[in-house]
């Protein structure tokens, strides 16, 4: 891997993060694959395609086969594995261990970058958009995924039902996993890196967290924020924690899933 700045996440992504969405791969897809087509919408079949933050690859394979070419970015080796035993058979799609922040991406090399919810977690965001910025031909366009504010939203909803017990899991708005949840913060943050016409449209998909109540529950409660979170109280708060998520769930449960209305932003600019 070459030089990294993002070492905190990557500390997590070669780590049990990793870990857990690499041998989990099928299920984070569940969660996620229903916002593929927006993203997906936006290949053209000439594009060469770089995914940012590509994580076990669904996006990335999808996007090539779409497109001209794919490679995949990502921090985690645990996942890197996943995404290229998954993609032996697709000569035009590869992947790369890396940190976009800081990569020597060559110049002009692609015509859209994208990115199913692997942006929000860089050290330096304006830096890394402009890294990726040069990663693009002139007139090169960009489309990424990234969440919401969780107020008001299924996740929300959910999360709350933590909130005597534990500290909120994805951290305050404009941190974390919701670190792009403000659209003018993302539009600064993008004009900065250099891009132009950036639009956030507000787009929503069904996830699946698990095939009923306990089976999400454990699943969730596994999930890294969920879980790192838990391992700083105690244990009788922790059980407590977890019977929380649990009934929280239930309202979301159907005959054959639990299903959570999933809401994001659909960001989409262009390189001048």
């Amino acid at each position: 891997m070459t030089d990294v700045v993002n070492t905190a996440q990557a500390e997590a992504w070669n780590g049990y993060e990793g870990e857990h969405w690499a041998s989990h791969a099928d299920r984070y897809d569940a969660v996620n694959s229903g916002f593929n087509g927006y993203v997906l919408d936006r290949v053209r079949a000439d594009d060469r395609v770089l995914d940012i933050g590509c994580g076990n690859g669904q996006l990335t394979r999808l996007a090539g086969e779409r497109g001209r070419a794919a490679t995949g970015v990502d921090l985690s080796g645990p996942m890197l594995a996943t995404a290229r035993a998954r993609a032996a058979d697709l000569p035009d799609v590869r992947f790369e261990q890396a940190d976009a922040q800081v990569h020597p991406f060559p110049d002009g090399e692609y015509d859209l970058a994208v990115s199913r919810f692997g942006v929000m977690f860089f050290a330096d965001p304006v830096a890394a958009f402009a890294n990726i910025r040069r990663a693009l031909r002139p007139g090169g366009r960009l489309a990424f995924l990234c969440m919401t504010a969780l107020a008001g939203t299924d996740l929300g909803a959910v999360f709350g039902a933590l909130a005597a017990y534990l500290p909120q899991p994805t951290g305050p708005d404009g941190s974390g996993p919701t670190s792009f949840a403000d659209p003018d913060r993302t539009k600064a943050v993008l004009g900065e890196a250099g891009f132009e016409d950036v639009e956030c449209t507000r787009v929503e998909a069904d996830q699946v967290w698990g095939r009923d109540v306990p089976d999400a529950a454990r699943f969730m409660g596994d999930w890294g924020p969920v879980r790192h979170h838990l391992g700083m109280v105690d244990e009788a708060t922790a059980a407590r924690a977890r019977e929380a998520l649990t009934e929280a769930l239930r309202p979301f449960a159907g005959p054959d899933a639990v299903r959570l209305r999933g809401t994001a932003w659909l960001v989409t600019a262009r390189r001048s």
